[in-house]
């Protein structure tokens, strides 16, 4: 019989508590060896037997959950899930979260919890078994990295992580294709379109992403980024990373141009193309049922690069679970774009890049700390920019 799962719940909220307990006593791959209504009384159980997973609010007596979770990733790093209310306040601090090693967030309304946890469950088990299989240390090691200030001078090379879940549609309305939003067609570039960067990344990724992008210069070429987030957190995330970056970081919005020194992040719960607008890219912002169970989709990101940039696109696919973003990333590999996939080692989970690695999608396979510097490789490759 395989292991189980063990889990730990520490929510100042008894009907958290036992909702998430029964929901999760109908898995046999999970059992839940405990739960405490706050860390303290969660570290005394913890001395006893220690979860593979924690389940932890934020905002409880004695001691928050962000301290809490700070505590644990320099003590003994674990997978951890956070669960939170979502306003505005607490998005900034669940992001907070993820940027000290959480794996992911589930967002819970501040009224009808109870339906909204049972009707959730699939996706905390989900959010489990991915935790359960998580490199909480690949997270931590990347956390060490300094934002460089926005004034300092651009380097001459760049030297030298979700994941949040999102707000999921019916499983019926759930996609596997990008060509539900954009129909599969050749890539026909006119030659005067510069080059772009492509990014796609999901559990893990908010690590990721910070680690990488503030060790870019300002002159970096126009990047594009689906990291899955839902609604909300996408704008507290991209405030966050501007302030570390000196690429200028913000919330897409239908007709903004992909420009030299800008990153243009997707919105939490919607689609993100890129399009030709005369001599230059536009990203569109739209709707449409999820595709690999996601909206954003890295897949649909991709398609679009593909066929609007062609060859002139370099596609980084790094952290996360599942597939999406690799029959996407083979398909810019197929139309000439330079590709990357992050190793194994450096990925919190390593399901996206996996994938996309055995459809042949990737150029280059390299640890998350190297690929600021492949950037800087293809920019100089392509015209010098850095």
């Amino acid at each position: 019989m395989a292991k189980k799962i063990k889990v730990m719940i520490v929510d100042d909220s008894a009907l958290v508590r036992k909702v998430f307990s029964q929901i999760l006593a109908d898995d046999p791959a999970i059992e839940v060896i405990a739960t405490a209504a706050d860390p303290l009384i969660a570290q005394k159980k913890m001395t006893s037997q220690w979860p593979d997973v924690l389940i932890l609010d934020i905002e409880m007596p004695r001691m928050d959950g962000l301290t809490f979770l700070r505590q644990i990733m320099r003590e003994h790093p674990t997978p951890t899930i956070i669960c939170s209310h979502l306003t505005v306040e607490k998005s900034r601090v669940s992001v907070e979260a993820l940027a000290a090693g959480a794996i992911s967030v589930i967002s819970k309304p501040e009224a009808g919890v109870k339906q909204f946890l049972e009707e959730g469950d699939n996706n905390l088990r989900r959010a489990i078994h991915t935790a359960a299989g998580a490199n909480p240390k690949a997270a931590l090691s990347h956390l060490t990295a300094h934002a460089a200030p926005r004034n300092a001078p651009a380097a001459a090379s760049a030297g030298a992580t979700t994941h949040v879940l999102p707000s999921h549609a019916p499983l019926d309305r759930d996609v596997h294709s990008a060509d539900v939003i954009i129909p599969l067609a050749r890539p026909v570039v006119p030659p005067n379109m510069g080059p772009i960067i492509a990014i796609g990344t999901s559990t893990g990724g908010t690590q990721a992403l910070e680690a990488l992008l503030p060790k870019l210069p300002a002159n970096t070429l126009g990047i594009v980024v689906v990291q899955h987030m839902p609604v909300n957190f996408t704008d507290t995330f991209c405030s966050r990373l501007d302030k570390m970056c000196q690429v200028r970081v913000s919330e897409a919005r239908t007709g903004a141009p992909v420009r030299q020194g800008q990153v243009l992040v997707a919105p939490g719960g919607k689609h993100m193309l890129v399009k030709r607008s005369g001599t230059q890219y536009t990203v569109e912002v739209l709707d449409g049922p999820p595709v690999n169970r996601h909206m954003p989709s890295v897949d649909v990101l991709f398609r679009s690069v593909a066929q609007s940039a062609g060859r002139h696109a370099l596609g980084i696919i790094l952290t996360g679970m599942g597939d999406d973003g690799a029959r996407c990333l083979k398909e810019m590999h197929d139309a000439g774009a330079r590709t990357i996939a992050q190793d194994e080692a450096s990925c919190v989970v390593f399901g996206m890049p996996k994938e996309a690695i055995k459809r042949g999608a990737a150029d280059q396979v390299i640890a998350l700390h190297s690929i600021p510097d492949a950037i800087a490789s293809y920019c100089r490759s392509i015209g010098g920019l850095i």
